[in-house]
């Protein structure tokens, strides 16, 4: 099985995008997504600088995009039809576009909503999110619920990303479990925890005027790790999930399980790989940041 992964908020990098958009198919496929995001993905991906693209609203479309925008790269050179397909958090709806759930359009309109929506309640209270790297898994969470915080993801390879309160994660900074790093995350709020839940209440609106498909692909969810042959399903858990934990560590489970022989993470591409490496150690992984990449990609799928 080759799983493609789809990366999530914060692998966006200023002018990550200016290589792709020398070519003009590229652009022309980038603009159409802009005009259905309402979002200029080419000037972010291209100009913008680390404060502009870290805003929420434009960082979570500019990821997705990004995603897209690889994944046809890396199709019009390789027989992807037989892939596996998983995103970590925003990047679940580039994974049910891919997967053929909703159109490619359709998932730029619905995280331009849910970027906005997110960055809407971020603004509500002074929250954040700090990754904890290292220490063992029951001490840490344990840590983090008795910090007043949410294990917001739970990543794998002995990372784990607290959220909460400004103030309380401040304090777990400060003091950090017995044998870990503790690193404030440069993120507008408390992403996947209670603090979302308006910006679910707005998703959701939007999510029902959409009629998902059954995925064409096999297709793996945040919640749990598990596949999901149902369209409705699906989109229900992509709303779901803003205000609750992205389970990558049960993901990468499930990848071990089904037999996982390469992982494949799409542009952006880089933190889910170097977590795929020291969590699945052995399975080949490509990471896809430059069109240069496509190729070493297309020859792991074969």
């Amino acid at each position: 099985m080759i799983l493609v992964a789809c990366p999530g908020q914060g692998s966006q990098t200023p002018g990550f995008l200016e290589a792709w958009i020398e070519s003009d198919d590229n652009r022309t496929y980038l603009e159409k997504l802009s005009d259905a995001a309402g979002v200029d993905l080419i000037t972010h991906g291209s100009v913008s600088d680390a404060d502009t693209i870290k805003d929420t609203a434009v960082a979570q479309p500019l990821i997705v995009a990004a995603s897209l925008l690889s994944w046809r790269s890396l199709s019009a050179q390789a027989d992807t039809s037989a892939v596996s397909v998983a995103g970590h958090s925003v990047g679940e709806f580039a994974a049910a576009a891919i997967a053929g759930v909703i159109s490619d359009v359709e998932a730029m309109q619905l995280v331009a909503v849910r970027g906005q929506a997110m960055a809407a309640a971020a603004a509500l209270e002074e929250t954040g999110m700090a990754a904890v790297v290292g220490g063992e898994e029951a001490e840490v969470v344990a840590a983090i619920a008795s910090a007043g915080l949410t294990p917001a993801n739970m990543n794998g390879a002995g990372q784990i990303v607290a959220a909460g309160a400004k103030q309380e994660l401040q304090a777990f900074v400060q003091n950090p479990p017995a044998g870990t790093r503790v690193i404030p995350l440069q993120v507008a709020g408390a992403f996947h925890t209670q603090f979302m839940t308006p910006a679910v209440e707005t998703l959701q609106a939007r999510v029902a005027s959409i009629a998902p498909a059954k995925p064409a692909l096999p297709l793996y969810s945040n919640n749990d790790g598990s596949k999901v042959s149902d369209g409705a399903r699906f989109t229900e858990l992509l709303v779901s999930q803003v205000s609750n934990p992205v389970r990558w560590d049960a993901c990468m489970n499930s990848f071990l399980r089904d037999g996982i022989s390469g992982f494949i993470e799409l542009l952006p591409g880089g933190a889910l790989t170097g977590i795929a490496k020291r969590a699945m150690k052995g399975v080949p992984a490509v990471a896809i940041k430059s069109p240069e990449d496509i190729g070493s990609a297309a020859e792991l799928i074969g």
